[in-house]
């Protein structure tokens, strides 16, 4: 009775979810790409171009060279967005979902019965057969059963694709040595480097350092959760906070101008200060970000600026701020090839200490208005001039651990 969690990780999801909805890319290796462009990469690739190398982050010119027959597809992002929440009432058909991690995993707590292997991997199959049945037969999914959802997560990137894996507390730790550093959720290129200055350099030698080493290589607690989730122990949840909200995206050729990409840049701020108000939240900060494309010689590739403020949610100011930042910026050595901005050190309404001189929520009419109606009558139907020339620009990404929410941030 020691198994407490399943975890469903779609497999190639953007991809499959193309081949599901156009019978004609079924079989056939599919790259989505977020622009339909030779200069931009893969953001998924269907279980068939796996099978060539071809992953997300492969550049376009590489996947042609390492497959010459690759479909490349434009994501569709809403698309995406309303197959996910069909999938979560498939899978609450079978059990209920604790946890929606990302746009294509989710996690479920196993109660009672369930948590008895065979009723476990019982579940498990119902729950792709759900799947199948009520959402397409194109979208296969791994699934991982294990003490602890760290684990779980684990256990399902172990087989792939369709896969079904239970990691079992008596196996622990052993289980786990034949695997890489970063394959273990939580392990990024810094971690990975930094427990290889502890003497750390495989899932073993990870296994067998003490608690007090793992705190001093995370430099906290994290370590000693760390440790903790090795060993099956299901701990709560680490409590998080959103510390930011923030939209790029990659330029079409054409737009690769200053002033072609200038609205496109107040279009996505337009967007995050939307999903601000949202999340009842003020920002104290503003990033602005920009990539270029091909820079020669001692150029730099990008460049960033940002700055600080007190903390409001009024799109009024932050196109203010935006237009300063953008006048900040050096000469572009290039053409800009991607743009992002990012609100900062988001804070409550409520814990917001006012400036003194500067009148209370002076425009919180004008953004509850133009909330109400981009809402109601859909996107764009009222929006600030600066983002005009962009409208048919930056439409709805979707990021890492973020599903959005097609009420605030459907475009159409």
């Amino acid at each position: 009775m020691s198994l407490h969690s399943l975890y469903v990780d779609l497999n190639s999801y953007f991809a499959s979810v193309e081949q599901q909805l156009r019978p004609e890319l079924r079989g056939k290796p599919v790259g989505v790409l977020a622009v339909m462009a030779d200069t931009t990469c893969c953001i998924a690739a269907s279980i068939d171009a796996k099978r060539f190398g071809i992953k997300t982050g492969t550049p376009v010119w590489q996947a042609r060279k390492l497959c010459k027959d690759i479909v490349f597809v434009e994501a569709r992002p809403k698309t995406y967005v309303e197959i996910h929440h069909q999938i979560v009432a498939a899978v609450e058909s079978c059990t209920p979902v604790g946890a929606v991690l990302s746009i294509d995993e989710m996690a479920c707590e196993l109660t009672g019965r369930d948590r008895e292997e065979a009723n476990a991997v019982a579940l498990g199959k119902q729950i792709k057969r759900a799947i199948y049945e009520q959402v397409g037969d194109l979208l296969h999914s791994s699934v991982g059963i294990a003490p602890n959802r760290f684990l779980a997560k684990t256990a399902s990137n172990m087989q792939k694709p369709d896969g079904l894996t239970v990691i079992r507390q008596n196996e622990l730790p052993q289980r786990l040595y034949g695997l890489r550093l970063g394959a273990l959720t939580g392990i990024g290129r810094a971690t990975e480097a930094r427990l290889n200055s502890f003497g750390i350099h495989t899932v073993e030698q990870l296994c067998a350092a003490s608690k007090n080493t793992l705190r001093q290589a995370w430099g906290g607690i994290e370590g000693e959760r760390f440790y903790a989730k090795l060993r099956g122990e299901n701990l709560a949840s680490a409590p998080t906070q959103r510390a930011s909200v923030g939209h790029s995206h990659v330029l079409a050729p054409e737009l690769r101008d200053a002033a072609s990409a200038l609205p496109v840049l107040y279009r996505l701020l337009h967007k995050a200060a939307m999903r601000l108000r949202h999340y009842n939240c003020c920002a104290g900060g503003l990033s602005l970000h920009l990539s270029y494309q091909q820079a020669r010689g001692n150029a730099p590739a990008h460049w960033t600026d940002r700055i600080r403020f007190s903390p409001h949610a009024d799109t009024l100011q932050f196109n203010r701020l935006l237009a300063e930042l953008w006048h900040r910026r050096p000469p572009d050595p290039a053409p800009i090839l991607k743009v992002g901005v990012t609100l900062l050190h988001l804070t409550e309404p409520g814990q917001v200490a006012r400036d003194l001189f500067d009148p209370d929520d002076q425009h919180q009419a004008l953004n509850s208005a133009l909330d109400q109606i981009n809402q109601r009558f859909g996107p764009n139907s009222l929006y600030f001039g600066g983002a005009h020339s962009g409208l048919g620009s930056a439409p709805m990404r979707i990021a890492f651990r973020h599903v959005p929410e097609l009420q605030v941030e459907n475009d159409g």
